[in-house]
């Protein structure tokens, strides 16, 4: 990345990061913009995330590790990750009308992870995410193994967690990532 996109990327954050306090209440931008510079493969992560519509944000830090975690907190799922099915084994089960990816190897192109369904549930204390679109969410292996895949949402007040065919895909179904810094 250049230093223009890098400076253009770092000023992005900085605004969100300010516009959204109640994200991560006693981190400092200073502290979080070291560790983004310190990082290229981190910021190349961010930019994608950025550039697929996740609006990323920090949402916390890890008090074992130190990292700054970030998330992807656009209010639907993010517009340039959707129509996709969970991952390469569930793409490559369907015999017609298959998505360009999936969300498991997109996410791994990125540099980024999947939200579990702790970490769904986490940032949606942050506030209603998802309110007329669904996230994929990394699924337990026993549930993989079976054919099926979690998605998580937001209606009537709370969240949703449900299971679908991993093969799966919907205009309106993408993914969220998370990414430590």
């Amino acid at each position: 990345m250049d230093a223009k996109a890098k400076q253009a990327l770092l000023t992005k954050l900085r605004e969100r990061f300010d516009e959204n306090m109640h994200r991560h209440e006693g981190i400092e931008w200073a502290d979080v913009q070291a560790r983004l510079e310190a990082n290229e493969a981190k910021l190349r992560s961010l930019r994608a995330m950025e550039q697929t519509g996740g609006e990323p944000d920090v949402i916390g830090r890890d008090e074992q590790t130190g990292e700054y975690i970030f998330c992807d907190c656009s209010p639907e799922s993010p517009s340039g990750r959707r129509s996709v099915c969970y991952d390469r084994a569930a793409l490559e089960s369907r015999k017609a009308n298959r998505p360009e990816t999936s969300a498991m190897e997109m996410a791994r192109e990125m540099g980024i992870e999947l939200l579990t369904e702790d970490e769904y549930f986490a940032l949606q204390k942050l506030g209603p995410f998802d309110t007329k679109t669904s996230s994929w969410l990394k699924t337990p292996l026993e549930v993989r193994r079976l054919g099926g895949a979690l998605f998580g949402d937001y209606r009537f007040g709370r969240v949703f967690i449900y299971h679908n065919g991993a093969q799966s895909y919907y205009a309106s179904r993408g993914f969220r990532g998370i990414l430590r810094v």
